[in-house]
């Protein structure tokens, strides 16, 4: 019978809330949302929107890396944007990360994230088989 085990990344952002990074559960891996911070400094990675989407999908590839899977086995995303607005910017970066061949995606505009940040990603994927 299979159990959720805790996934911690030494690479990835710590969380700021009662919370873990990722949790696996059998053949799946569950994230919880990555925004642009920076390991190091727990600040919003500079230069807008871009710049944050890319910092938010580094900071997934290690809590995936630290799961045991990667983008490769990404089933699916749900991006939060505080602004629409963001959506060509952000999606450009998100298309250089995942290619030909996307997770099923979700994107909705959120009134507010935590620390001010203009995107956050979740992913759902599942460990090779």
């Amino acid at each position: 019978m299979s159990t959720k085990e805790i996934i911690r990344s030494e690479k990835a952002p710590k969380a700021i809330g009662p919370y873990s990074v990722a949790t696996r559960f059998g053949n799946l891996v569950f994230t919880a949302g990555q925004a642009g911070l920076v390991p190091e400094t727990m600040e919003l990675a500079p230069g807008g929107i871009a710049a944050e989407t890319r910092q938010t999908l580094n900071n997934l590839i290690n809590v995936l890396e630290a799961a045991g899977t990667s983008f490769d086995n990404a089933l699916k995303t749900t991006v939060y944007l505080r602004d629409m607005a963001d959506f060509a910017a952000m999606n450009a970066v998100y298309a250089e990360f995942f290619g030909a061949t996307p997770p099923a995606r979700t994107t909705i505009q959120a009134a507010a994230l935590p620390k001010g940040a203009a995107v956050e990603i979740d992913v759902v994927a599942c460990l090779e088989s």
